[in-house]
């Protein structure tokens, strides 16, 4: 009786194959849009995050569209995603304070929009930046951005992608360049949206357990 049931099951799966082509969803077609989302995180590995104790935002999103920068009006999911980034830096000990008050710390948020793939170093996307990055817009006149950390990625942008770009701002006098020490970047299907601003941006900070100013990490 046990033989003829397992016969069954695999007639019946054949003609499933014959006939329907699969049982089975195909991952890619069906995926959500949380599951097509990919969170990347890069950092400088010998920057002491707690040494650094405050930190100030911009407090608008810069879009970058085919590598041209744009300044836009502050959205609701902008706003979203800026307050989720205050959120979680508190969370991790930060003390959010104006650029007028030195921070140690310096975090924008870009909109990256661009229909292209293809493999990309970090250096010369981060040279890529400062082919058009105005650090007026930011408050930081004067300096420019270094990023020194070396790795790299495939990348396919069909809507876009959020990078959050956090910058050493504490040492920046010594050379006049602010040194890049840690960045996240968002790609994937309804990236941006408020109601998931959050999650988003705690998935980021979920991957970066160093970033914290407690003496303990």
């Amino acid at each position: 009786m046990k033989k003829n049931k397992i016969y069954l099951a695999l007639t019946a799966g054949l003609l499933c194959i014959g006939f329907l082509g699969s049982c089975t969803k195909d991952p890619l077609k069906n995926m959500t849009n949380d599951e097509s989302r990919i969170y990347i995180t890069n950092y400088d590995s010998s920057v002491l995050f707690n040494s650094f104790h405050t930190y100030s935002i911009s407090d608008s999103v810069a879009v970058v569209r085919n590598g041209a920068l744009r300044k836009r009006t502050l959205t609701a999911t902008d706003a979203a995603f800026i307050q989720a980034v205050k959120d979680n830096m508190q969370m991790r000990g930060y003390q959010l304070v104006a650029n007028d008050e030195h921070p140690d710390l310096g975090i924008n948020i870009s909109s990256v929009f661009n229909n292209q793939t293809g493999v990309i170093s970090y250096p010369s996307y981060w040279g890529y930046y400062n082919s058009y990055w105005d650090p007026y817009y930011w408050g930081y006149g004067g300096y420019d951005y270094y990023f020194p950390y070396v790795s790299y990625a495939v990348y396919q942008i069909r809507e876009g992608a959020l990078s959050v770009d956090m910058v050493d701002l504490k040492d920046a006098g010594k050379d006049k360049k602010i040194e890049g020490v840690w960045n996240g970047l968002i790609r994937g299907e309804a990236v941006f949206n408020a109601s998931t601003a959050a999650s988003q941006v705690k998935a980021l900070f979920d991957q970066s357990p160093y970033l914290s100013s407690n003496s303990n990490h």
